[in-house]
């Protein structure tokens, strides 16, 4: 099928050793999700069972202003609670009963574990089951950690996603349709769903759906695509319930996004003449705006450290779509059943999974990069240190999927060195 993808270089770094550390981490916890998965669920609402600190982080990401009422809240676990002087279980139904009665409008409820309602073991899978069969027929209530003990902040979506796909309907027969799996921006969403009407592909579902009660079904005929590089364990479950997943890089740029939409034109026996037509417009607007930012990029030294799991996917984006020089690329974890794709693209490189951030700290000054990509706790230092950082937290809550966000994407990179360049003249 032709495309306009580039060649690939050998194998990459599929074959090459990963240089693998275990020490201390600096990375969001997986509640920072909900400020994503809240806007994109409206009927859906998220109760986090957890500390003040955890309110104040939640309000912090989201920004939310004193008259607005979103659709998450934290049930303060106070001393008694800690202590154990207080019944927890009662005083959460207390709590989910008050939710309810003011928002009859929530179809899903969420109970959200924490750091503190882990370490005091409080068993929010058997609050959600008990109160599921209260309120049955009116509100499905489920529950998933966004804990920040041992994950990183994307895996939040990854937990709330699979705590959903035992509830997702079987579907109807094996006839064959696409499950579009990870959240995007809407306005990405409608761009995808247009390309797959243009290519006859369908019918085409996306995971999580706009409105939390209307689950998408999933059966032996169900072809997952991938949009998020981060959704381990619900990937497992889904081809656990008979869905085949499409290997593929993911849809950042326009090669990501010819080879991601490829993957589904090979499934539906789409022609190459066909292809090529459905995407020849919008992938020539995407590398022309991505052409306004490679000058800036060109031959630039970057730093990964590990923070959302999207690393390698906008390492090779970088890498080859905008002449950048690779001098390490992190990422939390390594999943070579969701990212072996993007290896085989990524030029050979330093790759490194997991993370002992004083150790990165001296590489990462070492090499001195032109740009270093890091979570917000790191980045102040380092701009001390004289060094141009971008939040990688930015690159999620940002829509940098499909065509036409690629010159986005791509700005999002060249902004930090084209703010330098003009504060030195």
């Amino acid at each position: 099928m032709t495309g306009t993808a580039l060649p690939v270089i050998g194998t990459g770094c599929a074959d090459l050793p990963v240089l693998k550390e275990r020490g201390q981490r600096e990375v969001f916890c997986g509640l920072t999700g909900i400020v994503w998965l809240h806007r994109k669920m409206q009927d859906a609402f998220f109760l986090v069972v957890g500390s003040r600190t955890c309110a104040h982080l939640l309000q912090s990401a989201a920004g939310v202003m004193i008259f607005a009422e979103p659709r998450f809240a934290t049930a303060i676990l106070g001393d008694r609670d800690l202590a154990g002087m207080a019944d927890c279980n009662e005083e959460l139904d207390r709590v989910v009963r008050q939710l309810l009665a003011r928002r009859p409008d929530i179809t899903t409820l969420f109970l959200v574990g924490s750091c503190p309602s882990e370490v005091i073991k409080l068993d929010l899978a058997r609050a959600a089951a008990r109160l599921s069969r209260e309120y049955q027929g009116a509100v499905r209530i489920l529950n998933y950690s966004g804990s920040g003990i041992e994950t990183t902040f994307t895996q939040g979506e990854d937990a709330c996603l699979k705590a959903m796909v035992p509830a997702m309907p079987a579907a109807a027969s094996d006839e064959r349709a696409l499950l579009v799996c990870g959240t995007m921006a809407d306005v990405v969403e409608d761009q995808f769903a247009r390309l797959f009407a243009e290519l006859g592909i369908g019918p085409v579902h996306f995971f999580p759906p706009r409105r939390a009660a209307a689950l998408p079904p999933v059966g032996p005929g169900t072809q997952v695509l991938l949009a998020q590089p981060f959704l381990n364990e619900t990937t497992r479950a889904l081809v656990a319930r008979g869905a085949t997943l499409l290997s593929a890089p993911y849809p950042f740029g326009v090669e990501g996004t010819t080879a991601w939409l490829r993957a589904a034109a090979e499934a539906w026996a789409v022609t190459p003449a066909r292809f090529a037509s459905a995407i020849a417009a919008p992938a020539q607007r995407a590398r022309t705006a991505v052409a306004r930012y490679r000058e800036t990029l060109d031959g630039k030294r970057l730093f990964f450290f590990p923070d959302s799991q999207l690393e390698i996917p906008l390492a090779r984006f970088l890498a080859r779509e905008c002449g950048v020089e690779l001098l390490e690329v992190g990422t939390p974890y390594l999943d070579r059943l969701l990212v072996d794709p993007e290896l085989a693209l990524l030029p050979p490189t330093q790759l490194a999974e997991g993370q002992d951030v004083e150790r990165q700290l001296d590489r990462c000054r070492a090499q001195h990069p032109d740009l270093t990509i890091c979570g917000l706790g790191l980045a102040n230092p380092l701009e001390a240190d004289g060094l141009r950082t971008k939040w990688s937290i930015e690159l999620v809550f940002s829509p940098v999927h499909g065509f036409d966000q690629a010159g986005d994407l791509a700005e999002l990179f060249a902004r930090p060195l084209q703010r330098i360049a003009k504060l030195k003249v």
